[in-house]
């Protein structure tokens, strides 16, 4: 979350951060540091698990989210058509377990040659982007806010990046991204959060 302070081009507060990874999918209020709201989650897989999963079952290797965006380049978009889960339903939540199970049985049936496999990797991200990008615009409406903070390891996603950025813009409001390098788990964020913490008043006793 405080990744995007790395760079000198950082957000101020408050901001809406879209956290995403392999471990979460979250949509969060961040009045400043340390002041968080939960506003929306994934009631399953994170989509950083799904990307995983399905780049699993496409033999990409596991972990192979980034694998799987960059197979999803060569793709050809229409041959298979997967939902954009719970957009139909109002609220902010995610779920990305039946979009991953979707893709396996489509990829069986598909048979798995090479072009089917790069159609279905470019149709599954964008399933997924097209759903983080509806509900973090849906996220922007409700609160008001004009920052947006997109941080771990999925928000490393070229498309996802592309998508939001220009989708946010249309809303009058910026994305803030940390560098690639920054999006997955790193010291340099740890460092970060830690100065967060010491300009906040944060101090251990001397007998830590």
């Amino acid at each position: 979350l405080m990744a995007p302070m790395l760079e000198d081009d950082r957000p101020g507060y408050p901001f809406l951060a879209l956290l995403v990874s392999g471990g979460h999918t979250l949509l969060i209020e961040v009045a400043a540091f340390g002041r968080y709201r939960i506003l929306g989650e994934s009631l399953d897989d994170a989509a950083g698990e799904a990307f995983d999963k399905t780049a699993k079952a496409l033999g990409l290797g596991y972990p192979g989210g980034a694998a799987l965006a960059a197979l999803a380049e060569q793709g050809q978009r229409g041959r298979f058509q997967f939902p954009r889960p719970m957009l139909d339903r109002p609220g902010l939540d995610f779920s990305f377990s039946g979009l991953k199970t979707a893709a396996v049985l489509a990829l069986a049936r598909a048979g798995g040659d090479a072009a089917a496999r790069a159609d279905l990797a470019r149709a599954f991200e964008e399933a997924v982007v097209d759903t983080l990008v509806a509900k973090t615009l849906r996220a922007l409406d409700q609160t008001g806010l004009k920052a947006l903070v997109v941080a771990g390891g999925v928000g490393a996603n070229r498309r996802l990046r592309a998508d939001l950025a220009a989708a946010a813009q249309k809303r009058g409001a910026r994305v803030f991204y940390p560098r690639v390098e920054f999006c997955t788990d790193n010291a340099a964020m740890i460092a970060r959060a830690g100065i967060e913490r010491l300009q906040a008043g944060e101090v251990t006793s001397d007998d830590f």
